[in-house]
């Protein structure tokens, strides 16, 4: 499509808005030159572009420039939807300038807006209003603002992709259709997002179902530059890991990075993990005490996020280690360079990641990753390649939640005091995620309601109970769709000064007086508790000191697996052909765009492998190796793939021979440990779980220990655990036996398949395993030391294996009738 000239996009405009346009910019960028144009003409529309290219004012200027020419009458206009009430704070700067200019209202409405801001804006609704989705559940049944809903014509929906991925974006979707019943007629709809795959299935989500959207999507590869590192250890990397209490290796890393720094102005620190973010600060400030580097996540106090945000936008830090928290468009100043410490596991990531840098028309956004291992290496350049040639992963969005559809009934029934069955139904099939609901299905969560005495059915209407009181508490409770725990307010007993939030996770498993973790890259000791409140003393060393978290693990694609496979198999066959080594390594760095040492280092395993004679895992091909008391698959079948297959066969083999096993797996492995198991055993198992594969799949995910405390989750918000419950205080097996067969438990055997599994996947390479079309080698170690290129999985199987238990060993004895559940929430 040819892109209308800068005048010819300006003369579209109302002349104040071109006006102060030419005020505050030279030129418009690609993104606003094609997205102006189709927004004026009153499409909805999704524009996908790279981070720092205007798509505020992309979204903005044409719905402005409508706006000021109609005749104004009260109410508000405009709704700007953003995920983080950060990115409110930096918005509502940005959007002022222009209401200056205009002569219109804005405003922002979150949980910390001051009751005398909410006061005002009731009384004098903005123009536009910038709020959350979860903002948007309260406003839609307050008494005041929901009148001044009625006019809303246009609605801004920031960060799109971060939303539709999950329960907030169902929690969105079908807030909007309630937001359309309140108008009474269609709003425009504009969606901003950063690069993601399949950009059609957002679009579906923005407008919901029989409404048209366009799509402007703007290439983001050509903007940036990727580079993968292996840092090897020098004679300097010996000593410093000496000084530093490190091995060599990680000291190389920390030089490289601390270089990197240095050479920069302003840098982010990607890790994957709060630990990792915890671990690597501590690290550095080991090493060096005056070093300018802070840390940024997700359980520090918002105090202390904006601090930090602060000192590196005015230069006083140098760079900030850093999780997800700073991946959207919180505004820290200019940024020179992103790194990414390990493989940032997914396409997407990555090149969300890096677009934080090189923020200006013209600049490149530069990120370089840091690599571990040989995993890691491949991976990381296979990742990188993707991202050039722009091959992203496809969302993946939650369908037919129990969980939020029956917390959009609560806020219909608030709204409206009742509503037919049929009219129900229709509304949430508008939308995307709800599509395919039935009036099967909503009856089942109304009489989940009905049972907890917060809905009642009379014949075709669904209607507030006579007592409402815990309707109204149940909804205003569950505003957040984000799985809510319990947190710890860490207290600094020095100074009586917080210095940090713990999960309660963390407090059940650790939560002693005497344990020693890491928080804001310092070492502490625990003192006492009371109440939310968590006394600590700082210490003098880290020794003993444990990161304050297990993160969630960060899915390894499928095809981003299969193609480090892939690697390995190009790289084998071609010395087997009599290549020679280095003429391989140069033409793989040249089409990977990495340095040739570290291709050669990562391939290390698979010329052991030839040296030895034994088979190398690729693609195409599976070894099953048996080392002590440990069997390891070797198959390149991504996370979720892996962790099928682990739960299938772990389940499976734990009941056949009556004992725990205990798994674990990554992209490239699935690991069992076990003094009865064997290599034939574990083939066997392969082809026995296919026979029944579901239904062995469903009872193994029913049986861990990640479904049960997703239950606690669902459960609070379904209203079955009161929402001040503390995970400590709950059986989790007698939970889980009391409430099968409940919406409860079908929502959370469905949302954990849903993020946490890929049966298909996993179901296809057992057949082909089964099938022979995938090549099976078996090798056994004589001496029981495993391979090389099984001990990185071999290695985390203390600190994160997982046990299958037997059903017969944990079956507890619970009452002798579960009955229905009981009107109380449980505990």
């Amino acid at each position: 499509m040819t892109l209308l000239d800068e005048e010819s996009v300006l003369r579209m405009l109302a002349k104040p808005v071109a006006d102060a346009f030419r005020e505050r910019f030279k030129h418009f960028t690609e993104p606003q030159l094609e997205a102006i144009p189709k927004i004026l003409a009153g499409k909805n529309l999704l524009l996908m572009a790279p981070t720092g290219t205007g798509k505020t004012e992309a979204a903005l200027l044409p719905i402005l420039s409508k706006m000021i020419v109609e005749e104004r009458s009260p109410g508000i206009k405009i709704l700007y939807i953003t995920p983080l009430r950060a990115l409110n704070r930096d918005l509502l700067e940005r959007i002022d300038w222009w209401a200056q200019r205009l002569d219109f209202k804005s405003a922002v409405r979150h949980g910390d807006t001051a009751q005398r801001e909410r006061r005002l804006q009731s009384l004098e609704p903005p123009d536009l209003l910038i709020t959350t989705p979860e903002t948007l559940q309260v406003i839609l049944t307050g008494k005041i603002l929901r009148n001044h809903l009625r006019s809303v014509r246009w609605v801004v929906v920031d960060e799109v992709h971060e939303l539709a991925t999950d329960k907030r974006g169902a929690q969105l979707a079908i807030g909007l259709e309630r937001l359309r019943k309140i108008t009474g007629r269609d709003f425009q709809r504009i969606g901003l997002s950063a690069t993601i795959g399949e950009p059609e299935t957002i679009a579906r989500f923005l407008v919901g179902v029989g409404r048209e959207c366009e799509i402007v999507k703007v290439p983001v590869a050509k903007t940036m530059s990727f580079k993968v590192l292996y840092p090897e250890p020098t004679d300097e990397d010996k000593v410093l890991a000496e000084a530093i209490g490190v091995f060599p290796d990680v000291a190389a890393r920390l030089r490289v990075i601390k270089s990197l720094i240095e050479s920069h102005r302003s840098t982010l620190i990607f890790t994957n993990t709060r630990p990792l973010a915890e671990i690597l600060t501590n690290r550095f400030r080991v090493w060096d005490e005056q070093m300018q580097i802070g840390i940024h996540h997700g359980s520090l106090s918002k105090t202390m996020r904006i601090s930090t945000e602060e000192a590196l936008k005015t230069g006083k830090l140098a760079g900030i280690v850093c999780t997800s928290s700073l991946e959207l468009g919180i505004d820290v100043g200019r940024i020179d360079l992103c790194i990414q410490y390990n493989s940032p596991r997914e396409v997407t990531r990555l090149i969300q990641r890096v677009g934080r840098s090189g923020h200006g028309i013209g600049r490149i956004a530069k990120g370089v990753i840091i690599a571990i291992d040989s995993d890691d290496v491949l991976e990381s350049v296979v990742i990188a390649r993707r991202a050039r040639q722009e091959l992203l992963e496809k969302p993946e969005i939650p369908m037919k939640c129990y969980d939020v559809l029956m917390h959009q009934i609560a806020g219909l029934l608030i709204e409206y005091g009742r509503i037919k069955l049929e009219e129900a139904l229709e509304l949430f099939k508008q939308t995307y995620n709800f599509k395919d609901l039935t009036m099967e299905d909503l009856k089942f969560i109304v009489e989940h309601m009905r049972s907890l005495g917060i809905a009642d059915l009379r014949g075709e209407y669904i209607s507030k109970p006579r007592n409402s009181r815990d309707l109204y508490e149940y909804y205003f409770n569950n505003l957040s769709m984000i799985p809510e725990e319990r947190q710890y307010v860490v207290i600094n007993e020095a100074d009586n000064e917080p210095v940090g939030i713990l999960d309660e996770e963390f407090i059940a498993e650790y939560g002693e007086p005497g344990t020693r973790f890491i928080l804001m890259g310092k070492a502490w000791e625990i003192h006492h508790l009371s109440g939310d409140r968590v006394y600590v003393a700082p210490l003098p060393d880290y020794e003993g000191a444990i990161p304050s978290w297990v993160g969630e693990e960060i899915p390894v694609p499928y095809e981003v697996a299969m193609e480090v496979g892939a690697l390995r198999r190009e790289y084998r066959d071609r010395l087997l052909k009599g290549e020679p080594r280095e003429a391989i390594a140069r033409d793989l760095a040249s089409r990977y765009d990495v340095d040739e040492s570290a291709i050669l280092r990562a391939f290390k395993e698979v010329e052991e492998h030839i040296k030895r004679g034994i088979p190398v895992p690729t693609d195409r091909e599976i070894l099953v190796e048996e080392a002590g008391q440990h069997v390891v698959l070797h198959i390149h079948g991504g996370l979720k793939v892996n962790r099928t297959i682990q739960k299938l066969i772990g389940y499976h083999l734990s009941e056949k021979i009556g004992s725990p096993i205990k798994g674990q797996q990554d992209p490239y492995r699935i690991a069992f440990r076990s003094g009865q198991i064997s290599i034939e055993l574990v083939l066997d198992a392969l082809r026995e779980v296919l026979e029944n594969f579901d239904d062995v799949l469903r009872r193994a995910i029913e049986n861990s220990t990640l479904f049960k405390r997703r239950l606690v989750h669902v459960a609070r918000k379904m209203g079955v655990i009161r929402y001040e419950a503390s995970l400590v205080d709950i059986n989790l097996n007698q939970l889980a036996e009391t409430l099968k067969d409940t919406p409860v438990h079908r929502e959370t055997l469905n949302y954990t398949i849903f993020h946490d599994f890929d049966p298909e996947r996993a179901r296809q390479i057992l057949e082909d395993i089964v099938e022979g079309r995938l090549k099976v080698y078996r090798w056994r170690s004589p001496s029981g030391e495993p391979l090389p290129i099984a001990k990185l999985t071999l290695s985390r199987f203390e600190s994160e294996g997982e046990v299958s238990t037997p059903e017969r060993m944990r079956r507890v004895i619970l009452s002798a009738v579960r009955g229905r559940l009981l009107g109380e929430p449980w505990l």
